[in-house]
């Protein structure tokens, strides 16, 4: 090949190059996602799997997502006894791997905003309804199970996976809050005073016990000495310390003096 010849034969390559990238008959679908092809706005029903792909130079490839992801939401809302709540929940989903294309078509790409961030608000608003606002405390996860079929009725058919979903936090009004709080010290307060009454019926139930026990030995001891009385001479003896008496006379009248030397 001559030397003029080469430099006529580069261009061309230079031409074909930039056509072949201009053209892109090839596709990377990235790591965690599909790709849903096109061809002139038309969604095919081929979806292309992670990696490298050949395409047709007239198809367009749209990364969908389909790890896992979470959706924090916030609701406001009213209780049954119409006391105001803000529910923040969270939600894990992934869309269905083999349903992208019907998802990109149908809803489009920003179905997070447009289909399931209003299925969890109306979801809890319908939740809440149904229990009081320290029910919602004290029936945390009745409440967690009656959103979850609330989102799944809403979501059905639109081909999002649920996985997982739980109540982060509940918000009530101030004036809600301080009458729990108030009704927590006086439930408290009389726990602290059964406990003491409790208590002090128990010492006295053992006052009463010890001083029967006392008695009855008592009685016992009495009724024992009353039948054998050589006992009570037994005791005498047991306690003398050896020591007699002894009287001193004066006139008519003795005196007796005990020595408790």
């Amino acid at each position: 090949m001559t030397l003029k010849s080469k430099w006529i034969f580069l261009p061309i390559l230079f031409f074909l190059f930039i056509v072949l990238i201009a053209l892109s008959p090839f596709a990377v679908v990235a790591s965690g996602n599909r790709g849903v092809v096109t061809r002139f706005g038309a969604v095919s029903e081929k979806i292309l799997s992670e990696g490298f792909h050949f395409i047709n130079p007239l198809d367009s490839v749209h990364q969908m997502e389909v790890r896992t992801k979470l959706l924090e939401t916030d609701a406001d809302s009213a209780s049954k006894d119409l006391q105001s709540v803000n529910t923040t929940v969270a939600l894990n989903y992934h869309v269905d791997p083999l349903e992208v294309n019907r998802l990109f078509q149908e809803v489009g790409d920003e179905y997070e905003y447009s289909i399931i961030s209003p299925a969890i608000q109306e979801s809890v608003k319908a939740a809440t309804a149904k229990f009081t606002a320290e029910e919602l405390i004290t029936k945390r996860g009745d409440v967690n199970d009656v959103i979850w079929e609330n989102i799944e009725q809403r979501l059905e058919g639109n081909h999002i996976i649920l996985d997982d979903l739980s109540i982060v936090n509940f918000s009530f009004s101030e004036e809600f809050n301080a009458a729990i709080e108030s009704k927590q010290t006086a439930e408290q307060n009389a726990l602290r005073a059964a406990n003491d009454l409790r208590r002090i019926e128990l010492e006295a139930q053992q006052t009463v016990v010890q001083a029967q026990a006392e008695a009855e030995s008592i009685r016992i001891q009495s009724e024992a000495l009353k039948s054998q009385p050589e006992l009570i001479q037994l005791e005498a003896v047991r306690k003398w310390d050896g020591v007699l008496p002894y009287y001193i006379g004066s006139g008519n009248l003795p005196f007796l003096n005990i020595n408790t030397q």
